[in-house]
């Protein structure tokens, strides 16, 4: 193992989500590397050159400061390949809008067992060997003496095992979501086999990184069951909202949710709720919109026509990140959205921050033990239910509407302060430098 020179200030950070993509996915690092400097750290990041990225937002290449070291090497990706051969037919899947078992299609379920069993731990797996060997000399080159992996994807997470096991450096993994037990991994089809790849893979990186980073309390009791080494919770959060200038608050009584609306995240007893104040209450039908903002599956539009709610959707599709803050901050009411799964309750969407901030109610839905709950709570910004509390949603969701006609909604967030980028960025420099 190769001992390197002490160099506090710098530290390698390992993305495969960077602008100009969009979603919530290149979010967390984005903050972290924009808040870094701030604290006397200098942030390396490492990207791939010509990635897959299935969102696109130009706007957030904006975000990135000049002062920033960006290192970027081409990577192969079999998303390429079947992009070129099947056009949009793959964009679906790899945009990770994934129908639950009982819908896939013969073409999805073929894809996604090709995807699922013959790419582990995901399809960036080709980025992990030329990575190494151009890293280790960029680490030796630069007296780089700690690195930071981010996933998923997990493949990054295996360039961080190789690299510690060459070198005398420490190595920090961040999981913005779980591993194995993430909801999706049941809808690839594996093989007993392939399963116990990716059980072994993860037990290895959470038994040789040196510190452990996870979004959610859920995620670090599930952790601490397979490693001993140390885990900390630094969630996702909220920037520069109070910068942008209030808009005018929707006169529609609208409910909206922004992000991805994927199959199983389908609450079909709101959307039943919805219908019966429709029906019970006469002036709910003209008052009311349902703001869908972000990627929407069939199955979820389906759903929401058989309840007879097509005529009150506004499908307004994908936005940049700075049109969704305004759209956030205008809408009555926040909707947030996870699937009713034991395996999502440690899911806590980046997006949730970002609404503690909005000054709009949230109504919250989620599984059992979420923790989710917990947050909403404890920042009494809304509501959360899960998916057998349909009598207490729907008294809430009547309770908003006449605070609507009497126009008196509001919220006072408390205890978000924590949640704040800046703040956020601290307790990860604390970590860096133990």
């Amino acid at each position: 193992m190769v001992n390197l020179a002490s160099k506090k200030n710098k530290v390698l950070i390992i993305s495969y989500y960077w602008p100009p993509a969009g979603g919530p996915g290149v979010q967390r690092w984005l903050k972290f590397v924009k808040y870094l400097p701030k604290f006397g750290i200098s942030p390396h990041v490492y990207i791939p050159k010509n990635p897959s990225y299935p969102i696109l937002d130009f706007n957030m290449v904006s975000e990135i400061d000049d002062d920033v070291v960006l290192i970027k090497r081409n990577i192969f990706e079999p998303y390429q390949i079947a992009a070129f051969f099947l056009g949009k037919k793959i964009q679906k899947i790899s945009s990770g809008i994934i129908p639950n078992n009982g819908n896939q299609s013969i073409f999805e379920k073929i894809v996604l067992r090709i995807r699922g069993n013959f790419f582990v731990p995901d399809a960036r797996i080709f980025w992990v060997r030329p990575s190494v060997k151009f890293l280790s000399k960029y680490i030796k080159d630069n007296n780089i003496t700690t690195i930071i992996t981010t996933g998923p994807p997990h493949s990054l997470h295996l360039i961080g095992l190789r690299l510690r096991q060459k070198f005398d450096i420490r190595w920090i993994a961040d999981f913005r979501d779980p591993w194995t037990t993430i909801g999706y991994q049941k809808s690839l089809g594996l093989s007993k086999f392939a399963a116990q790849k990716h059980k072994g893979l993860e037990q290895k990186v959470l038994q040789t990184a040196d510190q452990i980073i996870v979004t959610s309390p859920t995620t670090k009791t599930e952790f601490l069951q397979i490693t001993s080494k140390p885990i900390e919770v630094i969630t996702n959060g909220y920037d520069d909202i109070e910068n942008f200038d209030p808009p005018a608050i929707d006169k529609l009584f609208s409910v909206a949710h922004i992000g991805s609306l994927l199959s199983e995240r389908n609450p079909l007893f709101l959307w039943e709720i919805l219908q019966e104040l429709k029906l019970e209450i006469p002036t709910f039908s003209q008052d009311f919109q349902l703001k869908l903002i972000g990627k929407v599956s069939e199955e979820v539009l389906a759903s929401i026509d058989l309840f007879g709610l097509t005529a009150n959707l506004n499908k307004i599709g994908y936005l940049s990140h700075n049109e969704a803050i305004v759209e956030q901050r205008k809408s009555q009411i926040l909707l947030l959205v996870e699937i009713n799964s034991d395996e999502t309750k440690s899911i806590i969407p980046g997006k949730l921050f970002e609404y503690l901030v909005s000054k709009r109610p949230i109504i919250a839905i989620g599984p059992k033990g979420s923790d989710i709950k917990n947050i909403i709570e404890d920042s009494q910004t809304g509501i959360f239910a899960d998916y057998s509390e349909k009598v207490i949603l729907k008294t809430h969701i009547l309770d908003l509407y006449n605070s609507f006609k009497s126009d008196t909604i509001s919220v006072q967030a408390k205890n978000i302060e924590q949640y704040s980028r800046l703040h956020l960025t601290e307790r990860l420099v604390n970590i860096l430098n133990f």
